[in-house]
């Protein structure tokens, strides 16, 4: 952690819903006028698209199919720390993007399923944001929340989640739903022993849990609406949690443990607002004073 230069990390796995909690920063970001670096986990994987393939063909010819995007050799989390740690010292760090599709490559002059070249940050942020697949890894070789201030979860219940995935690869990536099964129970054992731990390191988790029939989800037309979805938001430390304060601003929410309340889908972002602003302004006020 770095008082001065503080870091906060969303993490959760693909299909989660980490992009749309991103806005949701961004929006505070904005309103509160503080200046804010962004890195994406897309940007630290080890293997750009093609090469990703011809590194999966192999492992699987050598009978290793669980090796995807969430295995910890499939991304150079050594330097997703060094930036972690060098931002947390200095203010100071690198980036890349990845290039998902034709529209960014139109965007960043390259191809899709490529990187960008790595390029300094910004002068004089105020707060570093990551949000990706792997912001809170603790093993044997990284400690990631070592370094970070604020460490968020996104974690909707697993049905939910390979809906998400299932509608956002169909509709936007082309892949057919088999295809994206495929995807799915190929990671599912990197689920299990590199995503889901990391929901232990973090400071809050936001949970959608549908309140509609999931039980099928590789047969659902359609993606449960907020309004069709509860959310628990966990604290793991609640002391300083205003949570009469949080019932009396959240129509409809209650507490169902003693750090955690339960708010209608459709008020997520405005959960999120009340409960990270004032953490966020915290973070800022406490590296303006050091």
């Amino acid at each position: 952690m770095s008082t001065k230069h503080p870091i906060i990390s969303v993490t959760g796995s693909s299909g989660a819903g980490t992009s749309t909690v991103k806005n949701t920063f961004d929006q505070i970001f904005r309103r509160e006028g503080i200046k804010s670096v962004s890195i994406e986990g897309d940007a630290f994987h080890r293997y750009d698209r093609a090469t990703m393939k011809t590194e999966f063909e192999r492992r699987s010819a050598e009978g290793n199919h669980t090796f995807s995007h969430f295995s910890y050799e499939a991304n150079v989390l050594h330097d997703l720390e060094r930036v972690f740690r060098e931002y947390g010292e200095t203010g100071a760090g690198k980036t890349r993007h990845y290039v998902h599709n034709d529209v960014e490559a139109k965007q960043f002059g390259t191809v899709s399923g490529t990187f960008t070249d790595w390029i300094d940050f910004e002068v004089g942020t105020d707060i570093l944001f990551y949000e990706g697949l792997h912001g809170c890894v603790l093993n044997d070789d990284v400690n990631l929340p070592k370094y970070a201030d604020l460490k968020i979860g996104v974690v909707p219940v697993i049905n939910l989640e390979w809906i998400q995935k299932i509608h956002r690869d169909r509709c936007e990536r082309g892949y057919s739903t088999e295809a994206t099964t495929d995807i799915i129970l190929r990671r599912m054992h990197d689920y299990v022993h590199c995503i889901t731990p990391q929901f232990s390191q973090t400071d809050i988790n936001f949970q959608r849990v549908p309140v509609v029939d999931t039980s099928n989800p590789f047969i659902s037309r359609s993606i449960p609406t907020a309004d069709e979805s509860l959310v628990v938001i966990r604290f793991k430390d609640p002391r300083g949690i205003d949570f009469p304060y949080l019932t009396s601003m959240i129509d409809e929410s209650w507490m169902s443990r003693a750090n955690s309340i339960v708010v209608p889908g459709g008020k997520m972002d405005l959960a999120m607002q009340l409960i990270l602003t004032p953490l966020i302004l915290r973070l800022v006020d406490h590296s303006k004073r050091a």
